[in-house]
């Protein structure tokens, strides 16, 4: 995050699963974006944040309204994600992403039915060259893990829970894509798999969800402060 990035305060509810002195754990809707950006400036989760801390010590130096959003998800995923509430949180909860020391874990319908009970998927991953707002497994990308196993079985889709080694941008999206198991309602990487869906009740209902189906689902990490190893977890939501 860049410390001469300010965010405008806005009373948008947020659904805080845990908070203390340091750091915040909230339970993130789907269609909330995290972080202003690409003619972007308000309704997202910073300019919440900014809100609710607005009397909290600042995640950065010269202002309350500077937080410290150490990772990030998709507009369209929902689910748990950590803020850091100073400085010190904001650089030892991001040495531990950048050390591969938290455990994230997701829940993601796919289309079809995976071979294999479980898998791990090792490939790089880099922007498309030919459409930047996509992401693709390239062999000149940054390198990429994702864990995947099985937690149930439908007709024509499969349930996965999902952890992710790494963590690049849509890397779970890319990657379950390539291996011909895309998330449902994921237009941008599904190759418009959700049209194809024979069953018409079915089709409408994906239609009706009006998202993709991946759920940060589990998060855990050692608190900067204390020490301890903290675990949160985040039903399906409703819809």
């Amino acid at each position: 995050m860049r410390d001469d990035v300010r965010f405008e305060p806005e009373n948008i509810a947020l659904d805080i699963v845990f908070e203390d002195d340091s750091l915040a754990v909230i339970n993130k809707p789907a269609g909330m974006i995290v972080h202003p950006g690409a003619g972007v400036s308000g309704g997202t989760l910073a300019n919440a944040i900014a809100w609710h801390f607005r009397s909290e010590p600042p995640a950065s130096a010269g202002g309350s309204d500077r937080i410290g959003i150490v990772h990030r998800l998709d507009k369209d995923t929902s689910g748990l994600i950590v803020v850091a509430k100073n400085i010190e949180m904001q650089e030892a909860l991001s040495a531990a992403f950048r050390d591969r020391e938290v455990e994230k874990r997701y829940v993601a319908l796919v289309h079809g039915s995976p071979r294999e009970n479980s898998g791990a998927i090792d490939r790089p991953i880099a922007r498309d060259r030919w459409h930047r707002t996509k992401m693709t497994v390239a062999a000149n990308g940054r390198s990429a893990l994702t864990l995947w196993k099985i937690r149930e079985r439908f007709e024509k889709f499969t349930l996965l829970d999902v952890e992710i080694k790494t963590g690049r941008t849509h890397q779970i999206r890319v990657h379950l894509a390539s291996i011909n198991h895309p998330v449902v309602g994921d237009s941008i990487y599904n190759e418009g798999r959700d049209n194809s869906i024979a069953n018409n009740e079915v089709r409408k209902a994906v239609e009706h969800l009006g998202r993709f189906f991946l759920h940060s689902a589990h998060l855990a990490f050692d608190h900067p402060k204390t020490g301890e190893r903290m675990h949160f977890t985040s039903e399906l939501p409703q819809e």
